[in-house]
């Protein structure tokens, strides 16, 4: 290879390096996500609750003794706090699915000694 090829070709590769880097960054995540920001009924602490319009001690302290809440929609229908509260915060909330806990194994009998 000849010197004016090989100066060529270390040319692109230094000229091409940070735009064949920039395509290797891992993609940022939507700036809308759906769930980011969300407060999770299921997990939130009672501060967490407690930010919310309208939640005070009282009523963050019910909703943690009602968990676990299929959808959200449960704050109203199980009468924890009324429905037009509940339209205020509805697009803050959440209520994602608590992870089911296995199956306990049936014990087996131990063999008879005989």
């Amino acid at each position: 290879m000849s010197f004016k090829a090989l100066s060529a070709a270390l040319a692109i590769l230094l000229c091409a390096g940070p735009v064949l880097a920039q395509g290797a960054r891992p993609a940022s995540p939507p700036a809308a996500a759906p769930a980011s920001g969300l407060i999770d009924l299921n997990s939130a602490s009672r501060d967490d609750l407690m930010s919310l319009d309208g939640i005070g001690e009282v009523r963050a302290d019910a909703i943690i003794r009602a968990r676990p809440f299929k959808a959200k929609t449960e704050l109203v229908e199980r009468r924890l706090i009324p429905e037009a509260l509940y339209e205020k915060i509805s697009d803050k909330v959440m209520a994602r699915p608590v992870p089911a806990a296995p199956a306990p194994r049936p014990t087996q009998p131990a063999p008879k000694r005989t």
